[in-house]
C-alpha cells in the first residue's frame, strides 16, 4: 500500500475542514491533551477529545478517530468505532485500547483479528509489565509511516538483523498479542524481563491493516502521557495521522 503525505495541503485547507479534524475518545484525558497539542503544532489539524459517553452520533465527519480507553469500552462505543472503520474511516488504536479488559467485548478483538491468549505467561499467555523499559524496533524501514522524518537514535539486534530503534523508558509493555489475520507490521518490541532475564522479540508494537473500506492502526507505546513526547514515536504517529 502506498502512502502520500499531504502536509502542505493539510495546512492550506485546514480552515475548510470540519471544526475538529480528529476525534480522540479517551478516559485518561491529560495524555491525549499532550498528543493533541503535539499534533496541532506539527500539522495545524485540530482535535476534539471526548469520553465515550460524549461521542457524537456520527463519526463520519472526522478524518481520524483515535481510541485511548483504559477501562471498559461500552457496546455502543465499540460498534460505533467498528462501523466507522467499516465505512472507510481511519481508526487509530493506542496502547490499552487492545488489552485484557477488551476480551469482554464480543466483536472488538475479533474484528482486529487478535487473540490475547489466556493461561500462564510461561506458557505464552498474554501479560504486561509495568514499569518496563524496552526497545521499539523499526520493522518496515521503507514504509513512510516509520521512515518519513523519523530520526532513530539506536540500533539493536532483532531476530538476527541490526535494526533502527528508539527506547520507551519506565512505561508499560504488553507481551503475546497473537495475530489471527494478516496486517502490515510496522514496529516490534525487544524487551528483557529483569527477574528471569528472559528476552522477547515480538512484531506487535505497531501495525496497519485494511478492514472493509477503512484503515486501522495500532501503536502500543503510550501508558504515560510523556510517552507521546518521544520524538521518534510522535513522528510515527503523525505520519499515520497524515497517511492517505
Amino acid at each position: 500500500m502506498r502512502f502520500r503525505f499531504l502536509l502542505p495541503l493539510a495546512l492550506a485547507f485546514a480552515p475548510c475542514l470540519a471544526a475538529e479534524d480528529i476525534l480522540i475518545v479517551a478516559d485518561e484525558i491529560p495524555a491525549m491533551e499532550n498528543l493533541a497539542n503535539h499534533w496541532a503544532e506539527k500539522t495545524h489539524l485540530s482535535s476534539k477529545i471526548v469520553k465515550q459517553t460524549e461521542m457524537p452520533a456520527s463519526l463520519s465527519e472526522y478524518k481520524t478517530v483515535a481510541v485511548y480507553i483504559h477501562k471498559d469500552i461500552s457496546a455502543g462505543a465499540e460498534h460505533a468505532f467498528l462501523d466507522y472503520a467499516r465505512n472507510g474511516g481511519k481508526l487509530m488504536l493506542l496502547h490499552h485500547s487492545i488489552s485484557s479488559g477488551k476480551r469482554k467485548n464480543q466483536d472488538w478483538l475479533p474484528y482486529f483479528q487478535i487473540t490475547l491468549p489466556l493461561g500462564k505467561f510461561e506458557d505464552n499467555g498474554y501479560t504486561y509489565f509495568d514499569p518496563a523499559t524496552f526497545d521499539v524496533v523499526n520493522l518496515a524501514p521503507k514504509n513512510p509511516i516509520t521512515k518519513h522524518g523519523v530520526h532513530y537514535d539506536r540500533k539493536v539486534e532483532y531476530k538476527g538483523k541490526k535494526l533502527d530503534s528508539f527506547q520507551a523508558v519506565n512505561t508499560e509493555v504488553y507481551l503475546n498479542h497473537h495475530f489471527d489475520g494478516p496486517r502490515t507490521s510496522l514496529l516490534g518490541i525487544k524487551y528483557t524481563e529483569p527477574k528471569s532475564g528472559r528476552s522477547f522479540e515480538q512484531d506487535t508494537a505497531g501495525w496497519e491493516m485494511k478492514r472493509d473500506k477503512g484503515t486501522v492502526f495500532y501503536f502500543m507505546v503510550g501508558h504515560k502521557g510523556t510517552d507521546f513526547d518521544i520524538p521518534q514515536y510522535l513522528q510515527i504517529l503523525t505520519n499515520a495521522l497524515l497517511a492517505k
